[in-house]
């Protein structure tokens, strides 16, 4: 039982000591027996044994130090102001100097603090992505190029999906930058004419998207795999065919057409059709369904993997075999690919190149520099799986 406040109990202590007060340094304790100690006599408590307490929590360990841009310098043996020319993505800088100043950033963990950046520079230090509200595209591997990129360069992403035609996609990002919520903005889908928008200044760059009135850097993912793709389907027979195309809207679609009708005119081949589609899975299903029984075709060319998953699903509805009726080539080489019923052949591209060499030319546009100069092998490969094969004997599917 405790004694009240400043009152001993049974066994001599006090309730001041109960409650644990010897924990700190200086405390007066009141009330001691035996002549140890006198009322009122400051004791030492750093000296006394601790009391074990079982329900105590484990101390935290100190706080590590957050290194800094000196700590940088130091590490790599350069001067603070070459790490600021690094982080501010300048180039003349020699490939021994960076690439020990990217140990030392990778080795101590650090990361510039935007806020503290944003107030000297008056910037935002984020960067917008724009993404379609179409929910099959989700650009995961673009997106992972392009966010290693932003990061380095001491910039955040913030994602958004706009719904609208393309003015309305348009002038909101024209919104986004004038109310200086962005530094800069990354679009994956068609905003319309840049120099309409009066954007033709600003720090945008639209991936997949490129035109001649357009001054927005545009980086896409070059047509030239379709060429590959019918070289292939030729080399086993295969003569007729059809291509289920993307949204014109985009240029990448655009591309992809042209060169599946100049490779089929330059090779002798036959196009039975160019379907148009929305680079949906309906838009497959339905472009199959479609298709007419003794049209004699015996290869289709999808415009992505969602596509040719439709076109294999309306082809399997109608009691068509795939590969054994005609062979279906997607592109995109997304994961469920591997897994669908047949596995389909498709496009491999580097995806993460593109999105890396998007950002650095939005980069050189945030900060009013030369843009860098594209070097950009998508490294196409094709994935050879179960849903192409030779062509059949005959002209109609039974």
């Amino acid at each position: 039982m405790l004694a009240p406040a400043g009152r001993e109990s049974a066994d001599g202590t006090t309730r001041a000591q109960e409650k644990g007060c010897l924990g700190l340094p200086g405390t007066k304790v009141l009330g001691m027996r035996g002549g140890e100690r006198r009322r009122g006599q400051t004791v030492d408590t750093e000296k006394m044994p601790e009391r074990s307490d079982p329900d105590a929590q484990p101390s935290k360990p100190p706080k590590r130090k957050r290194p800094t841009i000196l700590d940088v310098a130091a590490h790599a043996g350069v001067s603070h102001q070459t790490v600021s020319r690094f982080l501010r993505g300048n180039g003349g800088m020699k490939p021994q100097t960076v690439a020990r100043i990217e140990q030392a950033v990778a080795e101590l963990d650090y990361r510039p603090n935007l806020v503290a950046r944003s107030m000297r520079t008056r910037k935002s230090n984020r960067i917008t992505v724009v993404l379609p509200t179409m929910t099959t595209f989700v650009p995961s591997q673009i997106l992972r190029g392009a966010s290693a990129e932003a990061q380095a360069a001491g910039y955040m992403l913030d994602i958004v999906g706009l719904e609208g035609d393309e003015q309305v996609r348009g002038d909101r990002v024209r919104a986004l930058l004038d109310s200086g919520q962005a530094d800069g903005v990354l679009t994956f889908t068609p905003i319309g004419d840049v120099q309409k928008l009066g954007l033709e200044h600003t720090p945008t760059v639209v991936i997949g998207e490129y035109d001649d009135q357009m001054r927005s850097h545009g980086i896409t993912a070059d047509g030239e795999p379709a060429a590959k793709i019918i070289d292939y389907l030729a080399s086993i027979g295969h003569r007729r065919f059809v291509h289920v195309a993307g949204s014109t809207d985009w240029m990448s679609a655009r591309k992809r057409r042209e060169v599946y009708l100049r490779t089929i005119a330059e090779r002798g081949l036959e196009n039975y059709a160019v379907i148009d589609g929305d680079w949906s899975v309906r838009s497959g299903y339905d472009a199959a369904q479609s298709l007419s029984a003794d049209s004699g075709v015996t290869a289709v060319l999808a415009a992505n993997d969602d596509v040719a998953m439709g076109v294999i699903r309306g082809f399997q509805d109608r009691g068509w075999r795939v590969p054994d009726d005609v062979s279906v080539f997607g592109w995109d080489n997304h994961e469920f690919t591997a897994y669908f019923n047949p596995s389909i052949s498709t496009v491999d591209l580097d995806r993460e190149a593109m999105g890396r060499q998007a950002m650095k030319a939005l980069l050189a546009r945030i900060r009013q520099e030369a843009e860098p100069e594209i070097h950009l092998d998508l490294n196409s490969r094709l994935v050879l799986r179960e849903s192409s094969g030779p062509a059949r004997n005959g002209h109609s599917v039974r």
